[in-house]
């Protein structure tokens, strides 16, 4: 029995012009390291982001020196087996580029978004856990992989977007270099409103919101002489992460504005319309006879 197992795995599979063979023990072991060498590699991955997630490291360089160690280990894993085969690198000179010339004919979009994900991370334009705006579509970055980006929608939805159309197309990145986002809120007051003290409210309600950035300040801009209202526009700095968060702050700065408004006797403005008639042409308004009056005017008429 041992000696049968010794002979199959000794036997010769393939034998090279230099005399070189590939015996089944070989291509057993060869198989085994390349096994054990991927599962090995991912583990290594798992243990260095394990680490480096106590440290304060952003997740995207975490995600970085995973997938450098990945493939490192991985390609002296292949050299390893090779070695083991007996077969050297010089070997796969001509192979390699006829194949690399094919490939990069019939996979274009799959090598170009391939060397685009490992572009996003070396220059970190976008980052795991920032906020993006991409084609009106906004969500946070939850993974860079080797053919497309993953973006979590902010209604939950998963998109799924090839690493090249990030590089090609305008992205905007609301975290790219902080959190710090300048937004607006308007109010229309009513005409006859105290203007001072309209401002002196709106940038009450303004202050009050401990999400509001104190530097730079907020300042209230008297806007415009509407159709309908006296337009103020406030405008102040936050730390947001996204536009749900923004909504928010200005929904709660809405709420104090109108208790402080209905304290204060101010009402907010809404369209309105005046209507003038013409007395020197008053209108004449006919009365229509209605059923009964024609039906009296017919029997009158034929007694």
């Amino acid at each position: 029995m041992i000696e049968t197992a010794q002979e199959i795995w000794g036997y010769t599979l393939i034998t090279a012009a230099g005399g070189q063979s590939i015996t089944v023990g070989q291509l057993a072991s060869v198989l085994l390291l390349l096994v054990l060498g991927y599962l090995g590699s991912r583990f290594v991955g798992y243990l260095i982001g394990r680490r480096l997630a106590t440290t304060k490291l952003r997740p995207d360089v975490v995600h970085i020196v995973k997938r450098i160690a990945f493939f490192a280990i991985l390609v002296l894993v292949v050299i390893t087996a090779l070695g083991l085969l007996g077969i050297p690198l010089t070997a796969f000179a001509f192979a390699t580029g006829a194949i690399a010339i094919g490939v990069g004919f019939g996979a274009q979009n799959i090598i170009n978004n391939f060397i685009s994900g490992w572009i996003l991370m070396a220059e970190r334009p976008i980052r795991i856990d920032d906020f993006i705006e991409i084609d009106n579509a906004q969500g946070i970055v939850e993974r860079i992989g080797n053919r497309s980006t993953r973006v979590r929608r902010t209604d939950g939805v998963h998109l799924l977007v090839p690493n090249s159309q990030l590089l090609e197309r305008t992205v905007v990145n609301w975290t790219l270099v902080d959190q710090e986002i300048r937004t607006i809120l308007r109010v229309g007051v009513e005409y006859g409103s105290p203007v001072r003290l309209v401002a002196e409210l709106l940038l009450q309600a303004v202050t009050e919101q401990r999400q509001v950035k104190t530097k730079p300040q907020p300042s209230i801009v008297f806007e415009d002489f509407g159709d309908n209202s006296l337009v103020f526009d406030a405008y102040f700095w936050v730390d947001v992460t996204g536009e749900r968060l923004l909504r928010e702050i200005r929904s709660d700065i809405r709420f104090r504005l109108t208790e402080l408004f209905a304290e204060n006797q101010i009402i907010v403005a809404f369209p309105q319309r005046d209507v003038h008639l013409d007395s020197k042409n008053p209108l004449q308004i006919h009365l229509m006879p209605t059923g009964r009056e024609t039906a009296g005017e017919n029997t009158e008429h034929k007694a």
